[in-house]
Order: C-alpha cells, then structure tokens, then sequence
C-alpha cells in the first residue's frame, strides 16, 4: 500500500482514526480533511506521518464546499500524477443528550451534507467509496435488530440514524441500490435538488458501506484472530443477533477486509457485529 493515496474525512477519532492510522502503518499516504488540525499536535502515533508528510492535515469543514475541493486537491498531490485512490468516510458528529429527543447532533443533517459535497465534488476518475452507516436504520432493518436493541435505536439513537438514512439513501441513488420511499428522512435532511449535486443514478459502481452494530470503546479482537476462531462476523445486508462491535475492529475490517480484497465487497451494503 506504499503509493495509495487516502482521503479521510471525520478521521480525527473513532472508525476513521483508526482506520486511518492503519493505513499510514502500512504506507499509504492520508490526507486529513479536520476542522482543527491541532487535534494532533500531542497525538505521538500519527506525528510522525505528519513530519514525514505521509499524513497531510488540511483545515477545513466537510459543510463548507470548497474546504472539500481543497481536501481532494492536497489528496491527489504527488510526483506520480495518480489519483486519490480512496475516500474514507466515517463523519459522525458529537451528540448531545435531549429528554424529548434522545441524543442529536448539530445540524441534524451533519453526516448527509458532508458527504453530499463530497460526491458533488468528486475528482476524476472516482476514488472507491467506503462510508460507515449504521445496522437498524430502516424499517427492514430495525424489525431484524435484538429485540432489547430496539427501545435504544427507536429513541435514543433516531435523531442520529435519521441522518445516516440521508447517507444510505443518497448512495442507494448513486449506486443504483433500491430504496423504500417510506425509509427516507425528507427534505430537511436531504435538502432541496439534492440529486443534482450527485452522480445520476447508478453511476457510481465502487462503493462499500459497512454498517456497524451498537459501537464499543473495546479492543481490537481482529488482530489476534486465527482461522479457527472469528474476530467479527460480517454479513451482506443485515446479521442476525448484532448487539455490538468495537470501534477498533470496524476499522480492522475496514482496511484488512475491504481495502485488502476490494473485488469481494465492492458495490455492498456490509453489516459487521461479534
């Protein structure tokens, strides 16, 4: 992986960070789209990537069109004159706790908007896609969540998931996926024309989503795994008796499953949970 050429964005904590030093472990180059910058400035594992410029840290916001432009600009910088090669999507937003509500992020629309100016503002050719949605957004899927789960998704997490529908349903549209009509969040999560600011449909073919269980601080399981005893499971659409995964190991998965062997998950919806 010493001449890929990443694009994260929300990588500053969680899946993408992660994922994200991963892949600088293994020489990619990763460009950090982040409103502050100085959130690594103490970080001791990725300073050095940044001294050695295999990790490029631009200022900006995944709202604001052109710091996206400027983000895929610094990506594709190089001698080599390649293209980024991947966009690592996993914004997420920092939830707060309301009575009436649950927990909801500002604007409720964060996840959907970034992401919509990220594929309106894609370069050519098209990087692959992989973007971390949610397990239990849709009715389908919600009806197949662990019964104890469903209080927890219905109340505490509907603001949140309410948005990452927006996601699903704008790379259902690009992919060419199917979609119900009755799943979408609407225009105040969409906003108005959103589809013109996307590829049409089905024209984006190399994209994964991969939809986590409930998220966990726990340990990485993947990397003492052996091929008699399964960190994780994944699963194409939904996966019976998902409660929960880590952080840590949808990152594993995401750079050691998908990013390794692409052809076997490229144009999938992906559920992961132990």
């Amino acid at each position: 992986m010493n001449d890929i050429k990443v694009l994260s964005v929300g990588g500053s904590r969680n899946i993408g960070y992660y994922a994200s030093l991963r892949l600088l472990k293994l020489g990619a180059t990763v460009t950090f789209l982040l409103r502050s910058p100085s959130v690594f400035n103490d970080d001791a594992a990725i300073q050095p990537y940044v001294s050695s410029g295999k990790a490029r840290l631009v200022k900006g916001n995944a709202l604001v069109r052109e710091d996206v432009e400027r983000a895929w600009t610094e990506a594709a910088k190089g001698d080599d004159n390649r293209p980024v090669d991947f966009l690592v999507f996993t914004v997420g937003g920092t939830p707060r706790f309301s009575i009436s509500k649950g927990f909801v992020i500002s604007p409720p629309n964060l996840v959907t908007q970034a992401l919509l100016n990220c594929l309106e503002t894609l370069p050519a050719p098209a990087p692959k896609i992989i973007v971390i949605s949610s397990t239990g957004l849709t009715r389908v899927s919600h009806n197949n969540l662990p019964f104890l789960l469903k209080p927890l998704y219905g109340y505490l997490l509907r603001v949140p998931h309410k948005d990452k529908c927006g996601v699903e349903e704008v790379l259902a549209h690009c992919v060419g996926w199917p979609w119900e009509e009755r799943d979408s969040p609407g225009p105040e999560i969409l906003g108005p024309n959103w589809k013109e600011r996307v590829p049409g449909d089905g024209q984006l073919k190399s994209v994964v989503v991969i939809r986590p269980a409930l998220l966990t601080d726990g340990e990485c399981r993947g990397d003492s795994a052996s091929q008699d005893k399964q960190a994780y499971r994944v699963n194409e659409g939904d996966l019976s008796g998902s409660y929960t995964v880590s952080r840590k190991d949808v990152a594993h998965f995401l750079v050691e499953g998908v990013i390794k062997d692409w052809d076997t998950w490229q144009g999938k919806r992906v559920s992961i949970a132990y």
